[in-house]
């Protein structure tokens, strides 16, 4: 990537469709996970109009015990979908479901007597990526769009611009000169509005409660463009507009296309997936290098074939900028002697097999701060670093 130039990254609201499936698929995985800590959860959820499909694989002893349409109502009304008039809410939505249980040929690598020798549960890679440019050693434009997005539901659930509906998207264009961050060039906000609001009330809401709250003012370039619901009404919103699916934000979920990305997504997954455990853990690694100051961006890659334990290949690309040099084959190294990278191994480091769920499907599943975020520690940056330079 050239040292110079404009990144762009969006995040979406609680309540866009897409991110109602995940919460959904999620909140099932959680209560699956209280039944049975071993379940096996592949569930995957599709809403639209004022319907909620609800399909999958699930081996639990939470079958028959989990009320799959009660738990899917509970969470469009934490989201907000309580009005009728909005063409989707909690109360009178239909809820389908379709779910069998796990392939046996897939179980078959996945549960093994030695808990050690648990082999993943498909193939793939998966990536993780950190950087020095924010104190959640993210990058800036998906950080400062997730931040937006928050703080716009943040508003409407405290009734502070009370014309907001809860489907919402954010976009943010951040300038880089010399490869760091110098100034936000464009803010793009789409929200949800009732119908009797005008322009110009939802521009100046917008700016002074949203923008104003979460930008720095210091970071706003002078020539900044701002683009407010830039088609002039958004009132038509959530699934009763466009149709919602478990696993199609993906970029929203990690690192905003900074980083690159396997292609597998994370909710609705248990964590003997590692589409969903070992991206969780490649963000770990490569968190703890960026900490470690062996780098000022990293990315790790991790690769695995089903029903293998150890992962078939670890890549590191780490960026210095001028600040030393590190080799990235012996920092590989050192990470497959430092991290645990069997999924066993991963499940336990991580303590993945609790309900943890469903917090991480809408805002991003990384960059935050809370306690269940095993991933965001970095806890292991000394020994990393020490490993690394011996």
């Amino acid at each position: 990537m050239s040292k110079d130039f404009l990144f762009s990254s969006e995040s979406v609201t609680e309540g866009h469709p897409d991110k109602i499936a995940d919460q959904i698929s999620d909140a099932i995985l959680d209560e699956m996970i209280k039944h049975g800590p071993e379940s096996k959860v592949a569930c995957e959820t599709l809403v639209t109009a004022n319907t909620v499909i609800i399909a999958g694989e699930i081996t639990s002893p939470g079958i028959g015990k989990v009320p799959m349409p009660e738990v899917a109502r509970a969470v469009i009304k934490r989201i907000g979908y309580t009005d009728p008039e909005i063409g989707f809410d909690y109360k009178s939505a239909s809820i389908l479901t379709f779910i069998h249980g796990q392939s046996p040929d897939i179980s078959m690598g996945v549960v093994r007597k030695k808990k050690e020798e648990q082999g993943a549960g498909d193939q793939g890679m998966m990536f993780g990526y950190a950087s020095d440019e924010t104190p959640e050693l993210m990058p800036m434009p998906i950080m400062f769009a997730h931040r937006l997005t928050r703080r716009l539901s943040e508003v409407r659930h405290k009734n502070i611009l009370k014309f907001l509906r809860p489907d919402g998207k954010s976009q943010v264009t951040v300038r880089y000169e010399n490869n760091l961050p110098k100034e936000v060039t464009a803010i793009v906000i789409a929200a949800q509005h009732t119908p009797e609001v005008s322009r110009r009330t939802l521009e100046a809401g917008l700016m002074e409660e949203v923008i104003k709250k979460v930008i720095p003012a210091k970071l706003l370039s002078r020539q900044i463009h701002y683009y407010i619901n830039p088609t002039g009404r958004f009132e038509k919103g959530g699934p009763y507009a466009d149709t919602g699916l478990t696993g199609r934000k993906i970029i929203v979920d990690s690192y905003g296309g900074m980083g690159r990305h396997g292609g597998g997504c994370f909710s609705g997954k248990d964590p003997s997936k590692v589409d969903r455990s070992a991206a969780y853990m490649a963000r770990y690694v490569a968190k703890n290098i960026v900490k470690a100051k062996l780098a000022r961006r990293c990315e790790v890659q991790l690769a695995y074939a089903i029903g293998v334990a150890e992962p078939i290949s670890v890549m590191v690309e780490v960026h210095t900028y001028g600040t030393g040099s590190v080799d990235e084959k012996k920092l590989a190294e050192a990470v497959r002697e430092v991290f645990a990278l069997r999924p066993r191994r991963i499940i336990e480091h991580l303590d993945l097999l609790r309900p943890i769920y469903q917090k991480t499907a809408a805002n991003g599943h990384f960059g935050r701060s809370e306690k269940d975020f095993t991933w965001e520690a970095t806890d292991l940056a000394d020994k990393i670093r020490s490993v690394a330079r011996a």
